[in-house]
């Protein structure tokens, strides 16, 4: 098969502890360094914890894997100093079309409006994208990444986690304050403790084929119901760097896995879809099975489960990375803040309850899309032609076709953190909603919302003008300062409609910040460090933000 990767081989460097047989104790150690894993080893880099990432491979994924990452995950890239640079690599697009035979039903827009920083998606095939993970670990004194690494037991205490760590010179003890399991779906802590997934495997298998050619289809994502080159099943097509394509066929649940992964099986497929002429080489195949699985709980004592150890789904929706870097962008504050003292072990729980929630919903999405892709009944099947026949025209239609419903960031609904609204607010940035971005002037510079949403705590006042007494009170901005100095990490911005001169400003001249904040003089929002809604007012209260502080960790 064609190669457009040349996969890095990382050496096996003995510990200080396995060479001098001494046993140290961490406050981290991370269990895996694929996407995952690794977005949390540099965000505790970034918050000054130390941290172990035990790995038992020493090359990133084989195989483009994960290819579509959705806005929310490389916002947080971004804030870890690596979202730049996939994004300049990877395929920009926002597009999506689906068709029902050979005629479009529809097309979607999955982000419409103007003025954000990054786009609604990108492909990027996962080893570019690990490649990219590993090379600013390797730069942080803090990540200490360790290959050829395999954990094979685990043992809880009160206060400690005592891992046994095969590797090439024998098997030695790794300690750590706390553990985050993130080796993935076949995850070995996950079976050492016993864990069982709940959920369903799904009766139908589907082929993966990346195939390397020159073509002119668009950077869109195409899906195909019925196509005249794969009769009565569906297909995909995206567009990856490097002239890869990805290219997916429903199989049905009685094809052989191995035998379908065959080239000369492989091949008169791609042929029947680009067709015969058409020029194109292998680079990768696999087979997969819809599965729609989770644990209970994340947090089994001080061992935490986050992305495919923890939830499983589908992959049509990009639902995978796209909600296992949220987790680790969730518990890493949560965990930074317990280590340090400043914030109750109990947070941790809330870790579980907001990221089980949100695989909750991934895998209703999922399942949904499952159900509509490969319809389960004959009434069923009957429905959803009725329905793509009726999408052409129809626009009510449209919102019944689930061709995978792409990966969106989830609200924290009720969760325990949040300070219920007291005002009126118009707009989606409710308590435990994700922050979304606007253009902003910092400095003098253009820049953008999202960035000032730095990792730590964030109050944003909305500024008077000066014909109502000036931009910020005197008593408010001490109130703030005096937070900012505190033991929690907060910083605050004054959002201006015009350059002020006030330190930190966010100088909103586009207006959209404040319009998708709904932001009216005098206005307050509390942002988390991962960048949802902690709380909100129409009027600055020191005692309302300081309990909404204490609600936010736990307190």
């Amino acid at each position: 098969m064609h190669a457009t990767f040349s996969y890095p081989k990382y050496s096996f460097i003995p510990s200080d502890e396995q060479r001098t047989g001494t046993v140290r104790r961490h406050p981290v150690v991370v269990i895996g360094a694929g996407p995952v894993g690794l977005t949390a080893a540099l965000d505790f880099a970034r918050k000054g914890v130390p941290v172990v990432v035990l790995d038992a491979e020493d090359t990133v994924s084989v195989g483009s894997r994960a290819v579509c990452y959705a806005k929310r995950a490389l916002e947080i890239w971004d804030r870890l100093g690596v979202g730049r640079r996939m994004v300049d690599k990877g395929v920009v697009w926002k597009i999506g079309k689906v068709f029902n035979g050979d005629r479009m039903v529809y097309q979607f827009d999955l982000l419409p409006e103007p003025d954000h920083k990054i786009p609604a998606f990108i492909n990027l095939q996962q080893y570019h994208l690990e490649d990219f993970l590993v090379t600013e670990a390797l730069k942080c004194e803090l990540i200490d990444l360790r290959w050829l690494s395999r954990v094979v037991s685990a043992r809880q205490e009160a206060d400690h986690v005592a891992l046994q760590v095969e590797t090439p010179d024998g098997v030695h003890t790794v300690e750590a304050d706390w553990v985050i399991a993130c080796d993935g779906a076949k995850s070995s802590v996950r079976r050492i403790l016993g864990l069982e997934f709940q959920g369903e495997v799904f009766k139908d298998r589907f082929l993966i084929a990346d195939v390397v050619m020159t073509a002119d289809f668009p950077a869109e994502r195409w899906f195909w119901f019925d196509p005249p080159f794969h009769r009565k099943q569906s297909a995909l097509l995206h567009m990856q760097p490097d002239n890869v394509w990805r290219l997916d066929f429903q199989l049905g649940w009685d094809a052989d896995p191995e035998e379908e992964k065959r080239p000369e099986r492989v091949i008169p497929r791609v042929q029947a879809m680009l067709g015969a002429d058409t020029p194109f080489e292998l680079e990768w195949v696999s087979v997969y099975t819809f599965q729609c699985r989770r644990l209970e709980r994340f947090r089994h004592g001080r061992i935490l489960f986050a992305g495919d150890s923890a939830h499983q789904v589908s992959p049509f929706g990009a639902r995978g990375a796209n909600s296992g870097v949220p987790d680790a962008d969730n518990l890493v504050w949560k965990l930074a803040l317990v280590l340090d003292g400043k914030a109750p072990e109990a947070l941790l729980d809330s870790y579980s309850d907001e990221r089980v929630a949100a695989a909750k919903e991934n895998i209703l999405n999922s399942t949904r899309s499952t159900d509509f892709i490969t319809p389960k009944s004959e009434m069923s099947r009957v429905f959803r032609d009725a329905v793509l026949e009726l999408a052409a025209n129809q626009p009510f239609a449209r919102s019944l076709v689930n061709s995978g419903r792409l990966s969106t960031p989830t609200t924290y609904t009720g969760s325990a953190l949040n300070t219920p609204d007291t005002d009126g607010f118009a707009g989606r940035m409710v308590p435990g909603a994700p922050a979304t971005d606007a253009p902003v002037e910092r400095d003098g510079h253009p820049g953008w919302l999202m960035e000032a949403l730095d990792g730590r705590f964030t109050v944003l006042y909305a500024a008077a003008s000066d014909e109502m007494g000036g931009p910020v009170p005197a008593e408010v901005a001490a109130t703030l300062d005096t937070l900012a100095a505190g033991p929690l990490p907060l910083v605050w911005h004054a959002v201006t409609e015009r350059r002020r001169g006030i330190a930190g400003e966010l100088v909103d001249s586009a207006g959209r910040l404040r319009e998708r904040y709904d932001l009216t003089p005098g206005s307050v929002y509390l942002i988390r460090p991962d960048q949802h809604i902690a709380a909100r007012w129409r009027r600055f209260d020191a005692a309302a933000l300081s309990a909404a502080l204490d609600r936010a960790v736990g307190r």
